[in-house]
């Protein structure tokens, strides 16, 4: 699985989830804190639909950490003040590196959950949406 793809789904999980994946990832293997989890600002920059042009929207809290298993290091950075959950991912990371990880069942699962969740989501905002098309001709 692609790094962006498990990063997406478990900044989506809770933090209890990311932690127990964490815990079945590295039983019996040494985990070292490099760096610990800690808070810190990031611009956020998107890009603006017209002239496709890159802008900084804002400030946003992160959470970071760097820890290394057995030699191999894992990052991770997700957005808020989880310190834990980022410490668990970096965790993670760290057993993909690895190659270690075998929970990838696990990380889909999730995943299909998120988009059911999403879908329902999108559903209700759609309820809501106003169609400007009826109001182009008017009725005489």
């Amino acid at each position: 699985m692609e790094k962006r793809r498990m990063f997406r789904i478990l900044s989506g999980a809770d933090a209890p989830t990311v932690a127990e994946l964490a815990w079945k990832a590295t039983r019996q293997r040494n985990v070292t804190v490099i760096k610990e989890p800690g808070k810190t600002l990031t611009m956020i920059q998107m890009r603006e639909p017209v002239r496709q042009s890159l802008f900084y929207l804002g400030e946003v809290i992160v959470s970071e950490a760097i820890v290394e298993i057995d030699g191999v290091r894992g990052t991770a950075v997700t957005m808020g003040g989880d310190l834990d959950k980022a410490l668990h991912m970096a965790i993670i990371d760290a057993a993909c590196n690895k190659g270690i990880f075998a929970h990838e069942a696990e990380l889909e699962a999730l995943e299909a959950g998120q988009e059911v969740r999403r879908q329902r989501e999108n559903a209700l905002h759609l309820k809501t949406m106003v169609q400007f098309s009826s109001m182009d001709q008017e009725v005489l």
